[in-house]
């Protein structure tokens, strides 16, 4: 095969010359042979011509190459992606054919042996593509001819080829596959590892990622087959094992990323082995634990002159020909992975609790700052704030989590190894001091590094009593060692002093605390080095809401004027970190708001406008200006100083660069959260109009969802008095429903009308008189909205809108039920049916507290209302689960998901019952004294009041006026924070007060006592989880 050639006829000489003209310096030359290719294509032959042409090794490397490396990917790659399978969503006419098929498929794998690596990557990339598609059931011997090019020891081009193609095809293999490849496979695979003086590293290490991706599916696989996977693996596991022992028994190489990229290889296979067959490997253990160490400590010692030291090569930041990297640092990050995967194993930790002092030990010098580190962080504060927020995954992450591990896993053993092991540390790092060692500093950062790192685990251990560690005086020790350095010297150290103190900050004593919270004021105004500042900042924004007031306060003048400095200093991420610090110490001197309102609101108006783009930034900013808004006597000289601004934007958005208006009224939608009436009518009288428009008239679907928002929070805010402001209340009204008719338009795109259910929650709450008479169209826009819908989000928001018509419409849910079946709907028998089909199969993915009460609740009002047409529908019940196996991507295509049907009626008992159950785990989960099960469970012989009927009205389309204006001022401060942006908006519904265990266990109760013949069929369908819960509580 090495000297496979072809003749070529007319066509692919043809097909030659495009090829040599794509390379012509002459751009005119070159367009045109791009084009022709592209048009050839098309045309039946063109695959085989190509590849062809790449098999022909007496033709130009360039030549070749182009054919098959071509990252434009107009060629091969291209060719097979856009015509080999017509169920591909890439696909374009026309199809290949068989016939051209079959001679592809033969000349890629003749081709397999090109000596030209690069040649030989391509080609069994295009070999893996076209397996995806064809192997096993149309390309069967494709396994066979791949094993036998392996097994040619005469031919290591050959080797080289097949084991490039199986470690791409290993990792799209499947359950079916894996069991009959390994026993075939793995021994061909084990002659090769276990044979250096005949195969190089580079084939060694692709033949372990080949075992590595077929042992990570026997994982996968071992969940259902656990004895066939275990019978499968257990009699090659000690040769694999004796090969692991092998490799990693060597010390580490300097400068040798090919011997790193092997142990790596190895690693990531004895994590699978750890993870999936922890019971074979723990009688294999003991004979790889002194490998792995010999492989951990000499490791060490290459990363110190590597990277911690810079006097080695360590590879950084470079790959070999197949992409994959080659730097140290991933060797390190892979071992610590290993270590992790192994102390997290019950079984096999108890081989090293006896070393556990070692390994934090040898961990924490991992932890220091490389010589790279060094001199990026010092060049560059945001990419320091960037690595020390843990955005970027390194050595120092890595070993981290580690040490994590090891307190989680070992307990009290392990925190008190790591405290020995950080006393030790810190000791050698005082006498390299004395010794006048330049990098002394290193050692005592990574200390303190490390143990900042797992502060909240050895506060939690300090707290609940389980250990005495003495920890703040060992800090305090540090402390007072440290603080008379020379911050210009010791920059990094100086920071990570900063943060161990805001870390450990109830350890330490109020003494040292507030020296500490007056250098770092001091430091913030200095001229120091960019990462002593953000060790500075990071300290004042956790130390600073728990200080002293009357110490803080003759200091925080100072502060804020250093802090407004240096935030036109900072950029990106770390003006992030200044607004943060900004934001605490705010909110620790609102006594002296009224006086800094004046300084700081221009400055961080001015950084929210020219970062307007930058989402972090434009909202740390917004959040700031909201922690003054709040702060006695700001709220009106800062929307005085607001208002003239966004006005303008907002009446005349088309003339604005990108983002200005939809983060204006981000701004608005801001000022008016829980913001006094005059407030909100001086905002109104400025913004409203423009907002309307740019809901009517926008095609940006940011700035559709941000006057969406803003709408919802006018009339929240101005509830009735909106349309008194406007002069004419009718033309407000319509104005505010054309509004509502554009956001339901269900030709608009889902994005634009993301957050349209909690506007039209705030109109049918505060304005329910204007609303009532337009219920019915409501009901028939929201439909069509809902139906068109392609967020999930859009339709659970409006799902609730339904729900809260339902408690709206109780005690006569039946008339609601009867609107709904009077709406007739495509597809369905009526809108009913269509609207339960959707809201039974959307429940379980509904968020949020208050959207989970309102929606269960009226699913529980539903079903108690008993009207007829409930049992007439049938729904979506349970998973119907497949034939054994893992469920791959073709499968899924093959075998979609089949459901049970369901009535109605069942379906909701289900679902009433699956919110008891999920209360009660939640309870179990965190523990909660204050839990809404517990409450049922109380015996206090208290009751809630009959919530069932506590939205009642008089008819629905008839409410009382008294009885929505109550819904309208009552208003829940109690609300349990979960993230969603509109929590402000809802608690103003009475609804949010349910305590929804109680609601349930109350529902349960009348229901079966009222309807016992009916709840007894029920509960016949549901699983024994769901009857044990709705048991319980009848019994409480």
């Amino acid at each position: 095969m090495a000297n496979f050639n072809v003749v070529l006829d007319e066509d692919q000489q043809w097909l030659l010359s495009c090829l040599s003209a794509t390379l012509d310096p002459n751009h005119e030359v070159r367009s045109f042979a791009e084009a022709s290719l592209n048009q050839a294509s098309l045309q039946p032959g063109f695959g085989s011509a190509l590849c062809k042409v790449a098999a022909n090794r007496e033709l130009s490397l360039g030549l070749r190459q182009i054919s098959f490396y071509d990252q434009a990917a107009v060629l091969l790659k291209q060719f097979i992606k856009k015509h080999w399978n017509e169920g591909d969503e890439a696909f374009e006419h026309p199809a290949v054919s068989s016939d051209e098929k079959a001679v592809v498929r033969r000349l890629l794998l003749f081709s397999l042996d090109d000596p030209h690596r690069k040649i030989c990557t391509a080609i069994s990339m295009a070999v893996a593509s076209i397996a995806g598609y064809d192997w096993p059931e149309d390309w069967p011997d494709l396994l066979p001819y791949l094993m036998k090019l392996i097994n040619n020891q005469t031919n290591m081009n050959g080797v080289h080829g097949a084991l490039r193609c199986l470690s791409l095809l290993s990792v799209d293999l499947d359950d079916k596959v894996v069991p009959t490849l390994i026993p075939a496979l793995f021994p061909c695979l084990l002659t090769i590892v276990s044979s250096p003086q005949v195969y190089d590293k580079y084939l060694r290490t692709k033949s372990f990622s080949i075992v590595y991706s077929c042992i990570t599916m026997l994982g996968v696989m071992s969940g259902v087959y656990k004895t066939e996977t275990t019978a499968l693996i257990a009699p090659m596991l000690k040769q694999w094992m004796d090969q692991f022992s092998a490799i990693l028994s060597h010390p580490v190489q300097s400068e040798d990323p090919d011997d790193w990229s092997i142990r790596m290889e190895v690693l990531k296979c004895l994590n699978q082995f750890v993870q999936n067959f922890p019971s074979l490997i723990e009688s294999e253990f003991m004979n790889i634990v002194g490998p792995l160490w010999q492989t951990f400590m000499s490791c060490l010692e290459v990363y110190v002159r590597s990277s911690i030291e810079g006097t080695e090569d360590s590879y950084d930041g470079r790959y070999d020909s197949d992409g994959a990297d080659k730097s140290l640092d991933s060797f390190v990050i892979q071992l610590f992975e290993s270590l992790l995967t192994i102390v997290g194993n019950a079984k096999l930790v108890k081989v090293i609790m006896n070393n556990l002092k070692e390994l934090a030990y040898y961990t924490i010098a991992f932890l220091q700052i490389t010589e790279q580190q060094v001199h990026t962080w010092s060049m560059d504060a945001n990419q320091f704030v960037a690595d020390e927020d843990d955005s970027t995954y390194n050595c120092r992450v890595s070993g981290s989590l580690l040490l994590e591990e090891v307190v989680n896993t070992c307990g009290t053993e392990g925190i008190n190894a790591i405290i020995d092991a950080a006393k030790t540390r810190l000791s050698e790092s005082q006498r390299e001091k004395h010794a006048g060692s330049a990098i002394w500093w290193r050692i005592r950062e990574a200390t303190l590094f490390a143990l900042t790192s797992v502060s909240e685990l050895l506060l939690e251990a300090e707290d609940s009593g389980l250990t005495r560690v003495g920890l703040g005086n060992l800090l305090e020790q540090i402390i007072s060692e440290d603080m008379g350095l020379d911050v210009h010297e010791y920059p990094f150290l100086y920071s990570r002093m900063f943060s161990s103190v805001a870390k450990f900050s109830s350890m330490i004593s109020h003494g040292v605390l507030e020296h500490f919270l007056y250098a770092a004021t001091k430091v913030i105004a200095m001229d120091v080095p960019p990462p002593v500042k953000v060790g500075a900042c990071r300290a004042l924004s956790q130390l600073l809401p728990k200080a002293n007031k009357g110490i803080i306060q003759p200091h925080m003048m100072s502060l804020f004027s250093s802090l407004s400095d240096l935030l036109n200093q900072a950029s990106d991420e770390t003006l992030n970190l200044v607004l943060e610090t900004l934001l605490a110490a705010i909110e620790a001197g609102y006594e002296l708001s009224a006086s800094i309102e004046p300084i700081i609101s221009p400055v961080i108006l001015n950084m929210w406008a020219s970062h307007i783009s930058d989402p972090f930034v434009s909202m740390d900013s917004i959040e700031v200006l909201e922690a003054l808004k709040n702060a006695p006597g700001c709220i009106h000289p800062l929307v005085s100083r607001v208002l003239p601004y966004v006005s303008p934007v907002l009446n005349k958005p088309l003339q604005q660069p990108d983002g200005l208006v939809a983060g204006s009224m981000d701004l608005v939608t801001m000022l008016l959260k829980n913001a006094p009436s005059d407030v909100v009518k001086a905002v109104y009288d400025a913004c409203f109009d423009g907002v309307i428009q740019i809901v009517l008239q926008s095609d940006d679907h940011s700035e559709m969802q941000n006057a969406t928002e803003c709408l919802a929070a006018f009339v929240s805010g101005g509830r009735q008095d909106v349309l008194a402001w406007g002069g004419d209340s009718g033309n407000t009204m319509r104005r505010l429903l054309d509004a509502a008719s554009r956001l339901l338009d269900p030709d608009l795109e889902s994005s634009g009308s993301l957050f349209v259910g909690s506007y039209i929650l705030q109109l049918i709450l505060h304005l329910p008189s204007q609303m009532a008479p337009h219920i019915r169209d409501l009901v028939i826009a929201l439909l069509r909205r809902m139906r068109s819908a392609l967020i999930a989000g859009l339709r659970s928001s409006l799902l609730l809108i339904f729900a809260r018509l339902v408690h709206f419409s109780a005690p006569n849910v039946e008339q609601f039920v009867g609107l709904l079946v009077s709406i007739p709907t495509e597809g369905y028998d009526n809108s009913f049916v269509y609207l339960m089909s959707e809201w039974t199969k959307q429940q379980g993915e509904i968020q949020g507290a208050y959207q989970i009460k309102v929606t269960t609740t009226a699913l529980a009002l539903l079903l108690s209302s008993r009207h007829p047409e409930l049992a007439k529908i049938n729904v979506q019940g349970y998973l119907i689960q497949s034939a054994a196996g893992i469920t791959t991507r073709s499968k899924a295509k093959l075998n979609p998901d089949q459901w049970t049907v369901v009535p109605l009626p069942a379906k909701i008992m289900a679902l009433l019952a699956d919110a008891l159950v999920e209360i009660h785990e939640q309870v179990l989960a965190s523990d909660n004294e204050d839990s809404d099960w517990e409450e049922v469970e109380a015996d206090d012989g208290e009751a809630d009041k009959d919530l069932m009927h506590a939205a009642g009205v008089t008819s629905f389309g008839q409410p009382t006026h008294e009885h929505l204006e109550a819904i309208a001022k009552v208003f829940n401060k109690d609300e349990e924070e979960d993230g969603y942006e509109d929590d402000h908006l809802s608690v103003a519904d009475p609804l949010n007060q349910i305590n929804l265990a109680k609601y349930l266990a109350e529902f349960f109760v009348n229901f079966s006592q009222r309807e016992r013949q009916l709840f007894d069929h029920l509960c016949q369908s549901l699983t024994q989880n769901q009857r044990n819960a709705i048991q319980k509580v009848q019994t409480v």
